[in-house]
């Protein structure tokens, strides 16, 4: 029975009884008199109002006692079922409020699947996502077949019933849970689903969680683009506090050798050699913020130059630093090899200076020492063998002979000695030198011949390997005090991907390999670093000019070779030269000249613009045998060929004169004289003649200054 009946009636029955009571009460009896008046909104009672009157009466006042205690309970009753109604009022209009304007989506439905009501956030929302404009009439069908658009619309659904039945049964709420859907306009949205179970109903509740999701997978996005910049950068970066390790990149473990692992946690400073170890905790104790160079030190105990930068910054509460570890060993390879250019560019602009001066020089200076020879001969051969002046001309031609040796060496240093390449077998040519390099050395020294198997063939001026084994041999031997070894060796060598060492400027490739060793003293570091400046020795004044191994050097550096140099004090020293591989056939060499194979009695023009050189190589070769026409300028040499009534064989010429130089008086000459032979003479190289000292092909050529022998051998070769 509602308990709204139950109190009107216990109402009425207190109410007439206490009728009864104010009839039959004597008048010495105390009554109270009370008047209830109901107090109801619509249907609804919620109490009473009491309107009470005391009369004192006597008699049985006793008798009505319980009465009056039953009809105080009920009073308490119905005050207490008042203010209870008007609390459970207050509360349902609260929860109503709260229901229709929570932040959230909330709907109540039945156990049926009617929807009883929803909330304005879930209106908006349908409206926005599905365009369901008629709320009335809507059940959970209704709500879950505009959620579920796709394909797993059916399966979805049947899932959420058995949910809802489940949770009724058991009383328990089903848990949130994601739920993506295809809203109106076709984009995806991310949705919080939950449901609860209110008195006999659920009480349904959506949360649109899309953007918090969108910002999430921004911060996952950016935190990943972080990591992938932070391990992709071309160093080390290391968080760490007062030099513990709290976080640190990949680049850090490939610079150290160390895992990520072992390096969090870890004292930072033993990344660090200990000859830098107190400047780093120096520089960390005073916050320097400046990038500096320290030793760094691997895992497994190489060090390496290191490049620290650091930056003071807040991580989780703490003040900390930020480092950046860069292994700076290329760099420092790289600046070491700027320096080795540098010193081979100075090296290079000296030996170009030195080869201007020579080339400058070297054409007078030739002249008059071809003066000087050539008269000196020509005078020894006048006197008798025992006149006393015959040893002091004899001093005299040795003097100029040293002089034109030392003017040689320069040009060659300078690589602007005159060449006439010939393909050779380097084991060939050596072969015929060893008896003349065994006098050189003396018998004290073992000179010891090994030579390569199938050697390949190069492609050099025969005189220039003389002049290359000689200077090393030389310079071996004064290397070794008393008895001693010079070791001669040939081989086939390739170098493949890397560049031969101490030589950058050279190629890959093919070479023949020649190495002159020796036991003697060695040298040190200092000493090889010069070791091919011109000028420069360690023997003693008056035993060395310093130009034997520079001649070397511009031999080997005009045939595009390389030289490389390994000694150390007390152990010898060896050095190996590189001539490139020429990819031809070996030619057979040049006979020589003999003495008596060296006159003739064929016509030669000679131009020469200096005089005395023109008179003194004009009786040379009428003393052996020739008919000379001579001429100081090209044009006077021009009219005297057209002049002559009859062949002319050679013109032999200076490459260097006033009007035009000697090739092109050749040409002129050749137009009248097609057949005629041609001889070149010069103090130093010209490209007139030659490309870099290399002569042309069919091209002879005799250096001055020159002896009788050399003029008379030259002279034949080429009419020959």
């Amino acid at each position: 029975m509602n308990p709204t009946v139950i109190l009107s009636i216990v109402s009425a029955v207190v109410f007439t009884a206490t009728l009864i009571v104010l009839l039959v009460r004597k008048k010495d009896v105390s009554l109270s008199t009370d008047v209830f008046v109901p107090l109801s909104l619509s249907i609804v009672l919620y109490g009473f109002i009491t309107l009470s009157n005391s009369l004192e009466h006597s008699g049985i006042t006793d008798f009505f006692d319980p009465i009056e205690d039953i009809a105080e309970i009920v009073f308490t009753l119905m005050y207490l079922f008042f203010v209870n109604n008007w609390r459970k009022d207050r509360s349902e209009t609260r929860f109503r409020d709260l229901f229709r304007f929570a932040p959230i989506s909330l709907a109540e439905v039945t156990t049926t699947g009617s929807i009883i009501r929803i909330n304005d956030n879930m209106i908006k929302k349908m409206d926005l996502f599905f365009d369901i404009k008629n709320h009335e009439y809507l059940t959970l069908d209704d709500l879950l077949s505009h959620t579920h658009k796709d394909e797993h619309r059916e399966t979805m659904t049947m899932s959420w019933k058995k949910s809802l039945e489940l949770s009724y049964k058991t009383g328990s709420s089903i848990p949130p849970s994601e739920l993506e859907i295809t809203i109106k306009d076709g984009t995806k949205r991310t949705l919080i689903v939950g449901a609860n179970i209110i008195d006999e109903n659920y009480l349904f509740s959506m949360i649109d969680i899309t953007e918090q999701k969108q910002t999430e997978q921004s911060l996952r996005e950016s935190e990943t683009r972080f990591k992938a910049l932070h391990n992709a950068s071309f160093g080390g970066i290391t968080i760490h506090d007062k030099g513990i390790i709290l976080e640190c990149n990949q680049g850090l473990s490939d610079i150290t050798g160390y895992t990520s692992q072992e390096l969090i946690g870890m004292n930072g400073l033993l990344l660090i050699s200990e000859k830098t170890r107190d400047m780093v905790m120096k520089n960390i104790l005073a916050g320097y913020e400046k990038p500096y160079e320290a030793i760094g030190l691997k895992k497994n105990g190489e060090e390496f130059p290191l490049r620290l930068e650091a930056r003071n910054i807040p991580y989780k509460g703490k003040n900390v630093r930020t480092v950046e570890f860069r292994d700076i060993t290329e760099a420092k390879n790289a600046e070491a090899e700027k320096e080795k250019l540098k010193s081979q560019l100075l090296q290079a602009q000296k030996i170009e200076s030195l080869g201007r001066l020579a080339g400058g020089v070297a054409h007078d200076f030739n002249n008059m020492l071809s003066v000087i020879l050539g008269y000196t001969e020509l005078t020894l051969e006048k006197i008798d063998e025992n006149n006393p002046i015959r040893k002091d001309l004899n001093e005299v031609h040795r003097a100029a002979k040293r002089s034109a040796d030392i003017t040689r060496q320069l040009l060659a240093f300078a690589r602007q000695q005159t060449v006439a390449p010939k393909i050779l077998d380097l084991n060939d040519t050596i072969e015929s030198m060893l008896k003349m390099l065994r006098r050189l050395i003396g018998e004290d020294i073992d000179l010891v011949w090994n030579p390569g198997t199938t050697l390949w063939p190069v492609l050099m001026d025969p005189s220039q390997v003389d002049q290359i084994m000689a200077n090393l041999c030389v310079n071996s031997r004064d290397a070794i005090n008393g008895v001693g070894k010079i070791t001669i060796e040939t081989q086939n060598i390739h170098f493949d991907n890397e560049k031969p060492d101490c030589q950058p400027d050279s190629v890959c490739g093919d070479y023949v390999q020649l190495t002159v060793s020796d036991n003697g003293k060695g040298m040190t570091p200092e000493i090889i670093e010069n070791l091919f400046e011109p000028f420069f020795t360690t023997k003693d004044i008056n035993k060395g000019t310093g130009l034997g191994l520079a001649t070397v050097y511009g031999i080997v550096k005009q045939n595009k070779g390389f030289i490389r140099v390994n000694s150390e004090l007390s152990l010898g020293a060896v050095f190996r030269i590189c001539l490139p591989r020429h990819y031809g056939d070996v030619v057979a060499p040049v006979k020589t000249v003999k003495a008596g194979d060296t006159c003739g009695n064929e016509t030669i023009l000679l131009v020469e613009d200096e005089p005395s050189i023109l008179h003194m190589t004009t009786t040379m070769l009428k003393k052996l045998g020739y008919t000379v026409l001579y001429a100081s300028t090209a044009s006077d040499a021009i009219k005297l060929s057209k002049n002559h009534g009859s062949s002319i064989d050679l013109v032999m010429t200076d490459v260097i004169m006033p009007e035009m130089n000697g090739r092109e008086l050749v040409e002129i000459l050749q137009t009248e004289y097609p057949n005629i032979k041609r001889l070149f003479m010069s103090g130093y190289t010209a490209d007139v003649i030659s490309k870099h000292g290399v002569l042309d092909e069919g091209v002879e050529f005799i250096q001055k200054p020159f002896t009788m022998h050399d003029l008379a051998a030259g002279v034949r070769r080429a009419l020959d």
